[in-house]
């Protein structure tokens, strides 16, 4: 039987990172008896090896708790808990999506920050009553006093019923759980409706295959109904009903306001689309709930196989992953020195480093990453256009007549003592200002800025000259002729097809001069100089030398005329000097991404 609507509650917890999201959803789950406490361990929610060796959570999660209230009476909990970082503000908009309410964590000892800011009215955006709780009042640095007039001040919240509490310690943490059942309203929903459910995530099991995070609406979802998915038109028959304690538990039917997930034989990621609404196939819904806007990736790279033959391995991990996270986006290229592979794109840098390092571990691939970019617009003396997705096949600039780039109209709202510094940072990147305005303290700028310029590390420089208060959104604004060149990275005379780019003529020297010093850290020493050079067509603009391993050739000469030594290392310069032109560099791969992430 499903629950009764007023004993349910739907919430998240969203904080800015490191704030102890992941540390209350434990104690929560161990106050509730969720796991024995043989089961527990730390941040038990961060399933995936990477979550727990970067100490960030990077996937929602979501699990159902019963609590006894004070009251006596029992009510059904159920928690999502979200990524803090900015790479994946995705994550979290779809888990508001799916709640009625929100706890904003907040570090009584750093205060309100960006993220708190942004996920705070991702919240009140999806029409969300919020609980503030301040955390971490176990340490001595605590101020909680001053973090509540903050709140109070910054998200305009009211903080007077606000709950303090050591997520660590467990104190104060079943006043949060009896503040949500007070402060927070149920869910409401019709179980005699037509049945409507909210696809909020889905992942794959290499048992049960597609699995699928479902949010009930209205009416209620059985084992062994047929399920019809309102976008894709495709229908299937559910096998499996059940909810996660964080262990799966499986039910019969999960009715209205109940979070859970279905399992339905899917073999194919496409066909589950996230924010898709799921109906009954004989008696479907007349319309479909809102679902999400898709996210939009900013960086573009190239991802290859080293080893040529791993091309299908590549393909198929991908496609699961593509399952596991709907914010990124492939398709199929090939390149001349790299073979095939493909463009994806990401959110962020944070985000296309976490994609490789879990298509390493998660799919045992090697993979080599190009340097991100944009999608240029090249016009051919022939009179063609031809749209550029890799520096490496531009043609040769004799045959150009001009080149656009993707230029974007971009909105960042900063905290007014930091604007100096965002507007310094916008024309650095050839930005144009087109509007400045004020919304209380804070500053809402508008500028033109070519794409090109943000996808290199536009948003981690942007995060730290406004210690992270500064938010943004942007949008394609079309294309725009500009003076672009492509350099290409030479090491020992040889081009290194992974490395090279677009660059705007004027910053050309300084890009082109920060990775070759960004990689004469990172080459391996020879026993032969290596030259690494910035070049664009058969100009040199920037060069380093990686000095030569010296092995000491005149140890066995003990005193005795000098000329001896120098005959010695006369004949060892002559064998240097012949190995250069014979010797091979290999560049390791951890280089590459380093390379790829220099600071200007």
């Amino acid at each position: 039987m499903s629950q009764d609507l007023a004993h349910i509650r739907n919430f998240a917890i969203i904080a800015h990172i490191d704030h102890g999201k992941s540390t209350l959803a434990d104690r929560m789950i161990q106050i509730c008896g969720g796991l024995t406490d043989r089961e527990m361990k730390e941040q038990v929610l961060d399933s995936m090896d990477l979550e727990r060796e970067r100490g960030i959570t990077i996937k929602a999660q979501t699990v159902r708790l019963d609590y006894k209230a004070k009251s006596g009476e029992t009510y059904q909990l159920n928690l999502m808990d979200t990524p803090g970082h900015v790479d994946f503000t995705y994550e979290v908009s779809r888990s508001l999506s799916a709640c009625e309410g929100s706890l904003l964590l907040v570090d009584a000892t750093q205060g309100v920050e960006a993220q708190t800011l942004a996920n705070a009215y991702l919240a009140i955006g999806a029409d969300h009553e919020l609980v503030p709780v301040i955390n971490k009042i176990d340490l001595g640095a605590a101020e909680p006093e001053r973090v509540k007039e903050q709140i109070a001040e910054v998200v305009g919240l009211d903080t007077s019923g606000a709950v303090e509490i050591s997520a660590k310690t467990g104190q104060g943490v079943e006043d949060v759980l009896e503040a949500l059942i007070e402060c927070l309203p149920a869910p409401t929903g019709d179980a005699a409706a037509r049945l409507k459910a909210l696809l909020v995530d889905s992942w794959y099991d290499s048992y049960l295959g597609v699995m699928i995070l479902v949010r009930i609406k209205d009416g209620v979802l059985k084992k062994g109904m047929k399920i019809r998915m309102m976008a894709s038109g495709t229908a299937y028959q559910v096998e499996q009903v059940g909810y996660f304690t964080p262990k799966p538990v499986q039910l019969s039917e999960l009715g209205p306001g109940e979070i859970g997930f279905i399992t339905a034989a899917i073999k194919t990621v496409a066909d589950t689309k996230i924010g898709d609404t799921i109906t009954d196939d004989k008696n479907p819904a007349a319309e479909a709930l809102p679902g999400f806007k898709p996210s939009v990736p900013v960086v573009f790279c190239g991802l290859f196989p080293v080893d040529t033959g791993q091309f299908e391995d590549l393909r198929d991990s991908l496609a699961k992953l593509r399952l596991n996270d709907a914010s990124f986006h492939y398709e199929a290229e090939s390149s001349a020195a790299l073979g095939l592979g493909f463009r994806c794109g990401f959110l962020g840098l944070l985000h296309l480093e976490i994609i490789q390092q879990r298509l390493e571990r998660e799919f045992d691939l090697d993979l080599i990453t190009t340097a991100p970019s944009v999608v240029y617009r090249i016009h051919t003396s022939k009179g063609a256009m031809m749209e550029l997705h890799n520096p490496v096949d531009m043609p040769d600039p004799t045959q150009i007549v001009r080149i656009e780039e993707p230029w974007i109209s971009t909105t960042i709202i900063v905290p007014d003592e930091y604007l100096g510094a965002v507007l310094t940072l916008c024309t650095d990147r050839r930005g144009e200002q087109t509007e400045l305005t004020y919304v209380g303290a804070r500053a809402m700028v508008r500028y033109r800025l070519p794409l090109n310029e943000v996808v290199f590390d536009f948003y981690d420089r942007l995060k730290s000259v406004s210690r992270g208060y500064a938010s943004f959104d942007y949008e394609l604004a079309g294309y725009q002729e500009g003076n672009l060149v492509r350099v290409s990275i030479l090491v020992n005379s040889e081009p290194v097809d992974a490395l090279s780019f677009v660059v705007h003529d004027s910053h050309s020297v300084s890009r082109g001069r920060a990775i070759c010093e960004k990689l004469k850290g990172l080459v391996p020493k020879q026993l032969f100089k290596i030259a690494i050079q910035a070049a664009i067509g058969g100009k040199v603009i920037a060069r380093t030398t990686v000095s030569a391993m010296r092995k000491d050739v005149t140890a066995k000469c003990y005193g005795g005329d000098v000329s001896r030594k120098r005959k010695l290392l006369d004949k060892q310069k002559k064998g240097k000097k012949k190995m250069r032109q014979f010797g091979n560099v290999e560049i390791p791969q951890s280089a590459f991404l380093a390379a790829l992430k220099s600071d200007e």
